[in-house]
């Protein structure tokens, strides 16, 4: 796994991880991933690569997914956390935003972020006003029951949910599923001003465009392993990493994302 931690901070480490679902189904076979403080850190990769499984691993959700680890683990500033529970990490600093926003639809606004404090309730006024910061609009929903939100508004609430607490490392696994592209803009200079303001960001996103444009480090990933493990604007100037992620360049004739994934070149740069 490449060094890259800058300043010799802290940092949020994935080693040689491999988690088994239902003890028949392999999802992460080895994988080592580096978060460090302050940064921005991209995980690519198609559906069923083991994205979702590693950030199950690091909230401490895996159990509800009858998932286990089987090897490796995970360290928070050196110290083995992979065997803290959800509450525990959330105490620590590590919020999972989960794909499909997850919000409570039958509260209002304010009552999802609150109880997204559960972790920090000392802190609970101050993080209320660092989220209405950010979120303009729920500001204006506040008293609103956040099922008649809309799809970007619902994106924002859970966010904003997570950052109740104060977290140092924020998960978000696929925060622009679904979007317009214009809400896809706004989550994209949220999460660039989230990371401003001092949080660590892991994240998830089919979108790699948007991922790899504001992250520091990028890591793709197959069939539950890390395949590629560079610099985001590397990565983001592969020849590889463009066609079969971003869509640009290759064969013309090669049209369909299918075609392109089972295109013989994936044999060469993910060996």
């Amino acid at each position: 796994m490449a060094k890259w931690v800058e300043g010799g901070g802290a940092v949020l480490a994935v080693n040689n991880l491999e988690v088994v679902y239902d003890d028949v189904v392999v999802a992460l076979r080895g994988v080592s991933i580096e978060v460090p403080d302050g940064s921005i850190v991209a995980l690519l990769g198609a559906n069923g690569a083991g994205k979702s499984s590693l950030l199950r691993s690091l909230s401490g959700l895996l159990d509800v997914h009858h998932g286990e680890t089987r090897k490796g683990g995970i360290t928070l500033d050196g110290e083995a956390v992979d065997s803290l529970r959800p509450a525990q990490l959330a105490r620590r600093g590590i919020k999972h935003v989960l794909e499909g926003r997850r919000i409570f639809k039958e509260l209002t606004v304010e009552e999802n972020l609150r109880v997204g404090a559960h972790a920090a309730p000392r802190d609970a006024g101050d993080n209320m006003t660092r989220v209405f910061d950010l979120f303009p609009r729920l500001v204006e929903r506040r008293q609103q029951t956040a099922g008649y939100l809309s799809g970007g508004e619902q994106q924002m609430l859970a966010i904003g949910r997570a950052l109740m607490s104060g977290p140092r490392y924020l998960l978000l696994d696929e925060p622009s599923l679904g979007l317009a592209p214009r809400v896809v803009g706004q989550i994209r200079d949220i999460i660039v001003e989230i990371n401003s303001q001092g949080t660590g960001v892991l994240l998830v996103e089919q979108n790699a465009t948007m991922a790899l444009s504001i992250a520091h480090h990028g890591y793709v990933m197959e069939t539950g392993r890390v395949v590629m493990d560079r610099p985001a604007s590397e990565l983001l100037a592969d020849d590889d990493v463009r066609e079969f992620y971003l869509g640009i360049g290759g064969d013309e004739e090669r049209t369909s994302f299918r075609d392109i994934k089972h295109y013989r070149r994936r044999k060469r740069w993910a060996s």
